[in-house]
């Protein structure tokens, strides 16, 4: 599933949070954000896609989860906070070559040819990884050490990189064939930008196979290079995109032009980005994938990532200027996007209160950032209720009506969408202020739901408002429209 991913170091954040954001680009799959409590979690799981069986731990904790609305490919569960503040986002597709995918194989489900023979399930994948690891870690560590032995026990039918975090640590994991992996602790005090590509540009070793400080992988990885000759590096350096990713040209239309905008939105000054003596261009191969940001990064600045369609350059597809190359690459904001989550694990406030779950449904580009607490028993109906069928009772159709009717007149509705995201998320911050402040003094944990409540209360109040004024400019710029002297 195409998708972008933004992690954040509790040192690169404006108020040493730390965060792992992530568009889910599905195709317009239906999404609702619940709470999975341990009573509910399978205690025996067998992935729908893959058929892959697998006996899970005794005890689970308590989860939030943003499933698809229809099971009918699987759970899908995409992201989520649990009881111990760890969250956990997968994930995010990336790329391989031939010589990785030859050499251990991607495990894909095998049919049964006739009835003498029996089904050969697969590996374990993106419809499967949240249930399987995020209701059983304690740290975000923890959370790359038990995929990885699922991984290299199970496999996996496809490329994926997944990210942990905690109130201290990040953690980027990326599969490599069917059963290999590597993962990095993101350091503090940087950003991480990955666009549908093997992300990770440095690693490691000597600490992946010794205290593996910051550095982790699969048992074999390093016989796993040699006896496949798979490093490409040049002078001793160990670079693992050249080794595990990709260099198509498909990467230069749809994966590095992403890279490339964020990048240049977080170190504007530090690199030349733009004309003819650009140090990176959007299809540049060796845009670094994480840097120190030129300033402390907020939840908004995440958002502002996710939502982008290269506002400011020739490449945004909404222009009015015929540049000749509007709409050439793939946008961060795009029409097909599920669900948008902002995993963030504060510090400065009670342990109850250390996760908080900012979400966004559909296109990001229209759509309201909302945050909600995790630590409760249920979610609201306004995010949890969601059915297959349209309503703008829910805040995934409110959300996904507002995409649909803004994007054909962009101009007229860019007012509307502003102001809406900046009420949502000005409102939002508030009640989280208020809401932390009192359960500091009180510890009454009935604070918490009736946040959420009030949270919702004011999202549905604003897209309703919204959609008033965007449905009349979309009504009053419909192509069969006709003036007279009648009005």
């Amino acid at each position: 599933m195409s998708c972008t991913t933004v992690l954040v170091g509790k040192n690169a954040s404006n108020d040493r949070s730390t965060m792992i954001a992530r568009t889910d680009d599905g195709h317009f799959d239906v999404k609702k954000l619940i709470v999975v409590e341990p009573k509910d979690q399978p205690r025996k799981y067998k992935s729908v896609l893959s058929h892959a069986e697998i006996e899970l731990p005794e005890e689970p904790m308590r989860y939030t989860a943003c499933p698809n609305v229809d099971p009918k490919d699987g759970v899908w569960a995409a992201t989520g906070i649990n009881a111990a503040n760890v969250g956990m986002t997968a994930t995010e597709t990336i790329t391989s070559n031939p010589r990785v995918l030859a050499a251990d194989p991607l495990v894909v489900y095998q049919e049964a040819k006739s009835k003498r023979e029996k089904d050969v399930p697969g590996g374990i994948g993106e419809e499967d990884f949240v249930v399987l690891v995020l209701p059983y870690i304690r740290s975000a560590r923890e959370g790359v050490e038990r995929l990885g032995a699922l991984l290299e026990r199970y496999g996996t039918y496809e490329s994926n990189g997944i990210a942990f975090n905690d109130e201290n640590e990040v953690w980027w994991l990326e599969t490599i064939g069917g059963h290999h992996w590597m993962a990095r602790r993101v350091p503090d005090d940087v950003c991480v930008i990955n666009p549908n590509q093997f992300g990770m540009d440095g690693f490691d070793l000597e600490d992946a196979f010794g205290e593996q400080k910051a550095h982790l992988c699969s048992k074999d990885l390093r016989s796993f290079i040699a006896e496949n000759r798979l490093d490409l590096n040049q002078n001793g350096e160990f670079n693992p995109r050249a080794v595990f990713g990709s260099r198509r040209d498909m990467d230069h239309v749809y994966n590095t032009p992403r890279a490339w905008f964020m990048a240049r939105y977080l170190a504007p000054t530090r690199w030349r980005w733009d004309g003819e003596n650009a140090d990176f261009t959007p299809e540049s191969d060796n845009i670094p994938w994480s840097l120190v940001p030129e300033r402390k990064v907020t939840v908004e600045d995440v958002k502002y990532l996710l939502s982008s369609h290269y506002q400011g350059t020739p490449y945004n597809p909404y222009t009015r200027q015929n540049t000749g190359k509007r709409g050439m690459y793939r946008s961060i904001g795009i029409n097909r996007t599920g669900v948008t989550s902002v995993c963030q694990i504060r510090s400065d406030v009670p342990e109850k209160l250390k996760g908080l779950e900012w979400i966004c449904f559909g296109s990001t580009t229209f759509d309201a950032l909302l945050p909600v607490y995790p630590c409760v028993p249920k979610m609201p109906a306004y995010l949890s209720g969601v059915t297959t069928d349209v309503s703008t009772e829910t805040f995934y159709w409110a959300s996904r009506l507002l995409g649909a009717l803004a994007d054909p007149i962009y101009p007229a509705a860019l007012q509307y969408i502003e102001r809406y995201q900046l009420a949502v998320m000005t409102q939002g911050r508030r009640i989280v202020g208020e809401t932390d402040r009192k359960f500091a003094e009180t510890g009454e944990d009935k604070l918490i739901a009736d946040a959420n409540r009030r949270l919702c209360e004011m999202a549905k109040e604003q897209s309703t408002a919204t959609l008033n004024k965007v449905l009349l400019a979309a009504s009053e710029h419909m192509k069969n429209g006709y003036n007279l002297a009648d009005n």
